[in-house]
């Protein structure tokens, strides 16, 4: 099949996907809605981004209903954490990570030496996110992120979301066709927003293309990039431990939460960090009831409540992950599949 057909067909399915999608959302645009995209294509114009791509990109674009229900209905946000790591740590899963480790072992290393994020956290993340790969997105980015810039709950940080594709589609980093991902806009096997794929996304194959849909190396990359590049990470540690905490320190603890802390909510349900010997002063101990390690790293604690939730001492690379997703269910069982996939 030529490059001609091939784009067609490419084409034609996402149009399929679209309309498809279209079968959920609003009957006809709204006006409201039309104003709302005359004030985008206004301030992306006002970004340098060209008409021709504003005419292409937003034409036929309308709400999708469907996608504001799952905005509503996020797994990080309804299942405990014991529900969570069920889902996500299975023996497959585990298992197919480090046959993923051995494959790719000389660019993991490769990766690993130039951002310093050890290889067992690149999987994890690139696990979770997409089956190691094998799970493909399918939505067109700009209806869904349009959709949800336009809705009230977490309209300004999707509205920057669009302005970004647009810029994405009008320098040419990805034909528009190609430009699909989750119900919510994440993109490729990395699962990038588009304003993380302009600041985070690396061509590590050197092929002139920061191709997170079908480039293993520019895959590893470019979540070691992230990680590398929030929160400063540090290869000579890991993400944490499960911890017990006695009940009569709990109130001790708990008078520690940061709330001032900068960030999403679950940075702020975090204690302030404290030396591990600190911690082990006021009773802290591993979840075996051992004795915490002696060395002088700071570490914030996290308590989930409910089912399966427990008390966990993180360290620094802890928030780096949830710079990616800020969930402490998503960031502890990242460092949990970390963990099994590097024989923990």
């Amino acid at each position: 099949m030529d490059t001609a057909v091939k784009r067609w067909v490419r084409a034609a399915a996402v149009a399929i996907a679209a309309a498809c999608a279209g079968t959920q959302a609003a009957a006809a645009t709204s006006p409201e809605f039309e104003a709302f995209l005359t004030g985008v294509r206004a301030e992306a114009l006002g970004q340098g981004i060209s008409a021709m791509t504003l005419d292409r990109a937003l034409a036929g674009v309308e709400p999708i209903e469907r996608i504001l229900q799952r905005d509503r209905n996020q797994p990080e946000f309804q299942l405990s954490l014991s529900r969570y790591l069920d889902r996500v740590v299975t023996p497959d899963n585990v298992a197919r990570g480090r046959t993923m480790a051995e494959r790719h072992r000389p660019l993991l290393e490769e990766v690993a030496r130039r951002f310093g994020v050890q290889p067992r956290f690149i999987l994890a993340i690139w696990g979770i996110e997409t089956r190691y790969g094998a799970i493909e997105t399918s939505t067109p980015v700009i209806p869904a992120v349009a959709t949800l810039a336009f809705d009230a709950r977490r309209s300004t940080y999707f509205r920057q979301q669009l302005l970004a594709a647009l810029k994405m589609v009008d320098r040419g980093l990805i034909e528009l066709d190609r430009m699909t991902g989750s119900w919510a806009g994440a993109m490729g096997q990395v699962q990038f927003m588009p304003d993380s794929y302009l600041r985070f996304a690396v061509d590590f194959d050197g092929d002139g293309k920061r191709d997170i849909w079908s480039s293993t190396a520019d895959v590893f990359a470019s979540i070691a990039n992230y990680l590398a590049s929030n929160g400063g990470w540090n290869d000579a540690e890991t993400w944490g431990r499960p911890v017990s905490v006695p009940s009569a320190v709990a109130p001790q603890i708990e008078a520690l939460r940061n709330a001032e802390a900068r960030g999403c909510r679950a940075m702020r349900e975090m204690t302030v960090a404290r030396p591990l010997p600190e911690w082990q002063a006021m009773g802290v101990r591993r979840r075996d009831g051992g004795a915490l390690p002696a060395r002088d790293i700071p570490a914030a604690i996290v308590r989930l409540d409910g089912d399966g939730g427990g008390s966990f001492a993180v360290y620094r690379n802890y928030r780096a992950i949830l710079a990616y997703n800020c969930a402490h269910l998503y960031a502890i069982t990242v460092g949990t599949l970390a963990d099994r996939i590097g024989g923990g």
